[in-house]
Order: C-alpha cells, then structure tokens, then sequence
C-alpha cells in the first residue's frame, strides 16, 4: 500500500493521543428540551477537542459520519491552529490563514486533517461508514490518508455528485460540475437501496385492472439458426394475425413459456390490442424489494440536489442570515438526505464535525420526519457563528419559522435540446407523472421554460409559518482539560461524569453507558472482562480524607458484586496492598488517580 507522506506527519502522526479529554458543559437556554448528552447535541468549540471530548460516550458506536471539510482552494481563509509540539508546525502557525500562494498549504491540509480522521475512525462504530465530500482540490490526498487510517479495503466507492445543473456563461476553461463523496468503513456494512425516483417511474405510464404497468422487448438478442426454439409465430388474439421475430433477434420466450405469459395476462399488444407486436408487461407492484434501486456512484444534481438549491435553503430559513455568514457553502439537504437512506436505519447515530450551516442535523429530522425514525445527529462546529446560525437554523427547522409567500420546491430541470424536443412524448409523461406524484403536497405545480430548461416547481402559499420538523437537542461547549496530574494538587477537580468518561475510556476502549453510572457507590460501569470504579468527588479536602482511599473491606464489597470478573479501581490513595488482595483472592486492581493514564494494564 502506497503511504501518503506530508510535511509535520511525524509531529501529528499521534497528537490525536496527546490532545487532553474536555468535558462538554451544556447550556440549557440555547437547546430545545431537556439536557442529555445521549440525545441530539450540538458542540461549539474546535473539532479536534471536541471529537476528543466525544470518545468516553461514543467510542465506536457512531453509524454514520458525514464531514465537509475546508476543501483547500486557497481562497477560504481557513488557519492551522493545533496545539502541535514541533518546531515546523509552530513556524506555520505564523503564517495562518492559508492562501493560494502558500506552498506547504496541502502539508497544512494533511496535517489539520490527520488527527481529526484519527479520532473519526475511533468514534466510527463496526458496521458503520464514514463519508467526506471533496473537490480536486485534496480527494486524492484525502483517499491516501484514509487507505492508511481505514486499510484499503475499507475503501467503498468514490461517489461523483453533480453539485451544478448548468455552465456558467462566463466561465473560462473547462468548468468544474461535480465534487467528490469518499465512501470507507471498518467493516462489511449494510447499505441500504434507495426508493425510486420518479425518473424511475416514468416509464410505468400504462395501467389496467391489475396495476400499474411498463411495457418490455419481447425478443431477445438471439438469432434463429442459434435459438431455432424461439423463432415461432404468436397470433394476436384480438386480430388473429400470425407475426414473426426477426430472424436476427428471435422471441424471449418459448412456446410453452409465452402461453403462460398469455393465461396470466403478461402480453400486450397496445391500447387498442392491435399493435403487429406483443410487449412484454411489467407491473410496478411486483418489482423487487418495492423496486428499490441499488445506489451508484453517479449521483445527478436531479438525484441528490445542487449547490444553488443548498443556498436557497438555507436563505428561507434563515432570510436575516448576517452578511458576515452569507460567504457560506453549505450542502443541499438532498444530498445528505441521499447519503442518510444508503447509510442508516430509524434509530441511526450521525456525526458531522464541520457542521457549518446544520445541513446535516436539518437532514436527520427530516429523515425521522418521513418514517417515524428515531436518528440522532452530533453537530460540531467552531466557528463564532455555531449559536447564531448553526444552532439557529436547527431551531427554526424543529420549531417552525416565520415565513410569508410561497415556498417553492424545485421537482425536475430537463435542459432542452434535439433530442429531448424530438422526444416529446416521453418528456411529458415525466411531468405528468411529477404532477401525479407530488400533486396532493403542494398548492399548484408551475411549469415554466427559462433561458432553454424546462423547470418543475412545486409551489405552496405559506401566510404565517412553515410548519416545524420536532425535535430537542442539546447546546454545548468544551470545558477545561481533564488533566490527571493535577486532581489531586486541586488545580482541576472535573466532576464525577467528566472525569469517570475519561477514565472508563482510557481503561477499556469502550464508551462508558452514563445510565451504568452509580456516582453514590462510586461504580462507573462494565465490559465483558471487568468492571470499572472511581472513588473520586469534587471535593478536595475529601480527596486527602482516609474516605476517599481504597480499603480492604471496599475492596471486598466491589469484588462481591461480581467474583467472576475482574475490578479495576481508580483512587487518591490506598490502605491495602495489592498482595494483600492477590492472598485473599480478591480480584481487585488498584490503579492511583494520578498516574491513571500510565499504568492502566490493557491485557
């Protein structure tokens, strides 16, 4: 496998291990609902700390991650800023924000995104996938890093969107229509088909007593000295005229087979049952798995929206949006919804650590809008803006917002050319099949040509407000490091949470269940081999107490919880010695609150 190197590799290959666990501190007037860090929770402050400060609950139990990172033009102003312990990596942060003329501006790219997919990747459950949009820019050092980070064989698809539906007219060159979306996981994941589009069902323009029906070739590419079993004439039974295949390009079925498809109603012979050449029916109603379709990596502006309908959105949720913020390029909601049906089930855990405008939280309640689901989204975002837009729009979207004229949806855009014009027929049969499909949900569809496209729209008259999706989330920020080496000095003293995620996570790898939690029996949880306790309270004075020490007899109340499992004890201090325990068979480890992070035993 091919190693992406990159100038300061060596200074951030591990800074994911040295950036310190920060308790995430709610703030209940900027959320919806109650508090709780298991439910949706949005996060100001910088993502490296934040993805960090998400490990103790979420370590590999996220079902999917979808991130739009910086993409590195050169003209975004984005700024190296990580705490980074090297000498090169200090000379670069001198030279912040990054700009096209900077020459190490990919090293920076590869450096800022390094620790953060480091963290991903530890946060990214089994069966789950991680997805990351891109332009030329950076995808092929993006798919580099992660060859490295997921293995290659946790490389899925590189899925080309269409993010424009049309060519500037001043543009010079060759014009740039389609970004990136990088597709890798751990594991063998389900993906999940997605439901039919109405360019799908286009075709299924005919109908009888039975359903819904499209109409196939009858014949098959097979000639008659190979298939002399197919060449055989088939009568029309309202006409009783004989015709013949082709003896190039004989029947599809058999004799015995086509009179079957007969009996059963399969053969059509036109509207009027007089057509010199039978058809083949295929109804809608007996496609497949409901005639899902199986994505691709071809994903149309029609699919999965575009960049202009994404500035659109967010422009009449948010029409007061600050000029400040208007420079923002956030992603259709399309697209993320697209992404969303491949990748999650109703009860999905998201994470997207550039959250940006909250297209992927708005995203999420609109999927658990559709079929009742239950998905949770973990919105990070550093920027000033994550209360007054990021959250906002994620306000407005759950609650409902002020809004007067006509919502207007964007349904189909077919630019007109020959070949569309010469094919009328089925050009309208789209639209009416539009019109039948999405009639009931909007006020009056409008059907416009502008500077050569044909344009759908539904339309709807909203007078007061736009109805809201539901749903509460959390709004937090990071609170101050939790640095083991000075809980006992005083200079730190997290709270018992805080600081029991930290330590369950650093012991076992695992996410610590807050509902395991039992602060008053100073038990923080189990895994399959141990369970896990920290005599600890916020308390300084207690904290140099003989009540904050491990005794002989705590011991033996901890190990009689379970004596087929080993105990791993966090403490200030102790009064017995660990021979002591290993003579009495006591199963207990005593593991002192300072030196936690260097002496735990992982075997």
């Amino acid at each position: 496998m091919t190693d992406l190197n990159f100038k300061g590799k060596e200074f951030v290959y591990n800074h994911h291990l040295a950036v310190p666990f920060r308790p995430l501190v709610p703030h209940a007037d900027k959320g919806i609902g109650p508090v709780s860090f298991d439910g949706n929770l949005i996060i100001h402050g910088d993502n490296l700390h934040a993805l960090k400060a998400l490990l103790p609950l979420y370590a590999g139990k996220v079902d999917c991650i979808f991130i739009d990172p910086p993409y590195n033009t050169g003209n975004e102003g984005w700024a190296y800023n990580d705490n980074v312990n090297g000498p090169m990596i200090r000379e670069w942060l001198e030279a912040n924000p990054i700009g096209i003329e900077d020459g190490l501006r990919h090293d920076k790219w590869c450096a800022m995104m390094w620790p953060r997919l480091r963290l991903l990747f530890e946060l990214l459950a089994e069966n789950g996938s991680l997805w990351i949009t891109l332009d030329d820019n950076e995808a092929q050092r993006a798919k580099l890093m992660l060859d490295e980070i997921f293995g290659e064989a946790g490389f899925d698809a590189n899925i080309i969107w269409q993010k424009k539906y049309t060519v500037a007219a001043d543009h010079t060159g060759i014009a740039p229509m389609h970004d990136h979306l990088l597709v890798y996981s751990k594991s063998e994941w389900v993906r999940n088909k997605l439901e039919r589009t109405e360019g799908k069902d286009a075709a299924y323009r005919f109908e009888d007593e039975k359903g819904v029906f499209r109409v196939s070739d009858y014949t098959c590419n097979k000639n008659a000295d190979e298939r002399p079993n197919l060449y055989y004439p088939i009568t029309n039974p309202s006409t009783g005229e004989e015709c013949w295949p082709n003896r190039t390009r004989v029947w599809g079925y058999g004799p015995e087979a086509h009179a079957e498809n007969e009996a059963n109603g399969l053969v059509w012979w036109g509207a009027d049952g007089k057509s010199s050449t039978p058809a083949f029916k295929r109804y809608r109603h007996l496609l497949k798995d409901g005639g899902k379709i199986v994505p691709g990596t071809l994903w149309d502006w029609e699919f999965a929206g575009h960049t202009d309908l994404a500035r659109k959105e967010l422009l009449q949720i948010l029409p007061d949006i600050e000029s400040r913020d208007a420079t923002i390029t956030p992603k259709p909601t399309s697209l993320i919804g697209r992404v969303l049906e491949v990748a999650t089930h109703e009860n999905s855990l998201i994470l997207d650590s550039f959250a940006g405008s909250a297209s992927t939280a708005h995203a999420t309640l609109a999927a658990n809008e559709r079929d009742s689901g239950n998905r949770r989204f973990i919105l990070v975002e550093m920027e000033d803006y994550a209360d007054r837009l990021t959250a906002e729009r994620v306000r407005r979207v759950i609650n409902g917002y002020d809004f007067k004229g006509t919502q207007k949806t964007e349904l189909l855009r077919e630019r007109l050319n020959w070949r569309v014009l010469s094919n009328n027929a089925e050009l309208v049969r789209k639209v009416e099949a539009i019109e039948n499909l999405h009639g009931h949900e909007y006020d009056r569809i409008k059907k416009e040509v502008k500077d050569g496209e044909l344009i759908v729209t539904g339309e709807k008259t909203v007078t007061e407000r736009a109805e809201g999706l539901g749903g509460t989330f959390t709004y937090c920020t990071l609170g101050d490091p939790v640095e083991l080496d000075k809980v006992l000095s005083g200079e730190t003293l997290p709270p018992y949470a805080g600081l029991g995620a930290a330590l369950f996570h650093m012991a076992t790898n695992q996410a610590l269940d807050p509902v395991a939690v039992r602060e008053e029996d100073f038990y923080l949880g189990a895994t399959e081999g141990q369970h896990v306790w920290l005599i600890y309270k916020p308390d300084l004075e207690w904290l140099k107490s003989p009540e904050a020490a491990l005794t002989l007899s705590r011991a033996k109340a901890f190990a009689a919880t379970d004596a087929d499992k080993r105990h791993l004890v966090f403490a200030p201090a102790r009064y017995v010695s660990q021979k002591m325990l290993a003579e009495q068979n006591i199963p207990v480890e005593f593991v002192p609150l300072p030196f936690a992070l260097y002496r735990i035993d992982r075997s």
